[in-house]
């Protein structure tokens, strides 16, 4: 009777330690798989960085689809451009990348950084007057930044964006949101911005890196450029955000000069980096088709977009350069809607 209790005890045992070695096992490949579900939570939020594609990933499937995320990001004009090896892929009409202005791969604050943007859609978008997706809003760049055609929603390309996206938005601290979001503040003049004195202002911050031309400058027509066109053929068309001289203004200061201006530390004032704006924005670039259709609503529409219809009866030239302020206190009196670009 001893020994049957005793083989008895030995089996449960077994059958423990069998169990407790399986569920080790199991617990093993979903960490492996998700390692997200183990980021130490413990930093301080003021220590905390983004997530380094080159320190922080594993190579479970996963994590090898957002590897591809961030290839496409900063390589976009060989994997979905004019310097794709299939036809069907040039879908991106320049060969700017997407880092071009979503810059060190969308994870520099203040230039519409990746970082927490997945948690922020859906959202309402006035050039669409409706609540639209994290895809939805690729393929306006796509159509507008990139000057080409949407990416497929299914096809492994627009997943792996996606899966980058989502990948950075993960642990972010809630005191570190906003930080990076969007684009630098510009207190705006109370004057048109001015394409002449913005020369004088590129020619000392900026003709350096993108030319006096700007056509930015590019080891070979095969590779990427160091530093991209800021109008041209090979630039955004003009119904991309970066063709608002507001919006154009915000990513200058924040950004430029490039390795030297930061979000908290600029080096342009708001005025400089308003006038620099006009200046880029004076030159020709390609022309978005139908354009009129943006902002159905047309009382929704940004005061800098430099394309008409408008619902108001400002100058084209007003709508493009300024002054500014006039528009936003129309809309504010005659539609009770505040504007800040």
């Amino acid at each position: 009777m001893d020994l049957e209790k005793l083989l008895y005890a030995t089996t449960q045992a077994v059958y423990g330690v069998f169990a407790l070695v399986l569920l080790s096992f199991i617990l093993l490949i979903v960490l492996w798989a998700n390692p997200q579900w183990i980021h130490s939570s413990s930093v301080p939020p003021e220590h905390w960085q983004p997530r380094n594609v080159k320190t922080d990933l594993g190579e479970n499937p996963r994590d090898n689809l957002v590897r591809l995320g961030y290839e496409i990001i900063t390589e976009t004009s060989k994997h979905i451009g004019p310097l794709a090896p299939e036809v069907k892929n040039r879908l991106a009409g320049n060969n700017l990348s997407c880092q071009s202005c979503h810059l060190d791969a969308g994870r520099k604050s203040g230039s519409a950084s990746f970082v927490g943007v997945a948690n922020r859609f859906p959202q309402f978008r006035g050039r669409e007057n409706k609540m639209g997706s994290l895809i939805e809003r690729v393929n306006g760049c796509m159509e507008r930044s990139m000057d080409g055609e949407v990416l497929p929603v299914g096809s492994l390309e627009m997943q792996a964006i996606i899966a980058y996206m989502e990948w950075l938005s993960e642990d972010v601290p809630e005191e570190r949101e906003a930080e990076f979001k969007g684009f630098a503040k510009v207190a705006l003049p109370n004057e048109a911005a001015d394409p002449v004195r913005g020369k004088e202002i590129y020619v000392k911050h900026c003709q350096t890196c993108h030319m006096e031309d700007g056509q930015g400058q590019r080891p070979s027509p095969t590779e990427k450029y160091l530093y991209p066109p800021l109008w041209g053929t090979d630039s955004y068309n003009h119904g991309a955000g970066m063709h608002r001289v507001i919006t154009a203004a915000e990513f200058i200061k924040g950004n430029m000069p490039y390795l030297v201006a930061t979000l908290d530390n600029p080096v342009l004032t708001d005025e400089e980096a308003y006038h620099v704006a006009a200046y880029i924005n004076s030159f020709e670039r390609p022309q978005k088709s139908n354009p009129e259709v943006d902002f159905p609503d047309k009382k929704l529409k940004p005061v800098s977009t430099p394309y008409g219809p408008w619902e108001d009866q400002f100058t084209s030239q007003q709508h493009k350069y300024g002054p500014f302020q006039p528009i936003m206190e129309f809309y504010n009196k005659e539609y009770g809607i505040k504007k800040s670009k």
